[in-house]
């Protein structure tokens, strides 16, 4: 009876170390977890706006792998991680695979104050408590011009092309560069675009501000949801495609399916489809 017993507990060890072995056979094999990577980050101190600001920048397969492929540029505020960087980066990947956009670097600029950044001058009381302050997107574009794209041109190889897309109070930064600065961009994107800033003197402005633009091509692309401001938005395209002569020129795309919230995976999926066709 007791070499009966010994004999059950030996086979019971013998099964434990078994499994003991084989579950270190299994973490052996299993690496260790590994930070994913989709493209860089770095910092940079900017003189126009008195801080530090992190970009994001998504580099489409082939690019690290090629010592002279050059590729154009799409700058989007809104840039952060936590922000709409993950979500267009990978719908860049996705058209890019399936043949429906040629290869772009994506800029992402991440926030600081983004109410600050993205906004222009504005007389509205109820403009102006939004945030402690407002109306810094002269400053913005100045860094955009002056430190970041040269930046961008330093280190990455890049094209003449550029191209700027923004949802939102980013979509109205998009508008506010397109009818001040026309030539900073060749490509505008803007989605739900906040034209009711200022009491909607944007729109009602654009005719007087392009008046006098002459230089290369310069397109717009803008999409409204249900929640968006469609007469403004279908007014300042209106305007750009009658100073086509000019050069300029607007696509617009209704989606009233679509609320604030949700607009911008499809609005650009349907603007970049357009704007960046192969």
């Amino acid at each position: 009876m007791e070499s009966c017993i010994k004999n059950v507990r030996l086979i019971w060890l013998f099964l434990l170390l078994g499994v003991l072995g084989q579950r270190e056979a299994q973490a052996q094999v299993a690496s260790a977890a590994a930070p994913l990577v989709i493209g860089q980050t770095f910092t940079m101190q900017s003189k126009a706006l008195g801080e530090t600001r992190r970009l994001n920048v998504y580099l489409p397969a082939g690019y690290a792998e090629s010592a002279t492929q050059r590729l154009p540029v799409l700058y989007m505020p809104d840039g952060g991680l936590g922000e709409d960087f993950l979500h267009v980066a990978g719908l860049m990947q996705v058209l890019v695979a399936d043949g429906s956009m040629r290869p772009f670097l994506l800029v992402g600029i991440e926030n600081t104050a983004r109410r600050r950044d993205l906004t222009g001058p504005t007389t509205s009381p109820s403009d102006l408590k939004i945030a402690p302050r407002v109306g810094g997107s002269a400053a913005f574009r100045q860094f955009m011009r002056q430190e970041l794209m040269p930046e961008i041109q330093r280190r990455y190889r890049t094209t003449a092309e550029t191209a700027i897309v923004g949802e939102s109070l980013a979509g109205l930064f998009v508008v506010e560069t397109l009818l001040l600065e026309p030539a900073l961009f060749d490509t505008y994107l803007a989605f739900d675009p906040s034209l009711w800033w200022n009491n909607g003197q944007l729109a009602t402005r654009a005719p007087a501000l392009l008046q006098s633009y002459k230089g290369s091509p310069r397109r717009a692309y803008l999409a409204t949801s249900s929640q968006g401001d469609t007469t403004a938005t279908r007014q300042l395209v209106a305007t750009l495609n009658r100073e086509a002569a000019r050069g300029l020129g607007g696509r617009y795309r209704a989606m009233p399916e679509e609320t604030h919230q949700t607009v911008y995976h499809p609005a650009a999926l349907w603007a970049f489809r357009l704007a960046f066709k192969p």
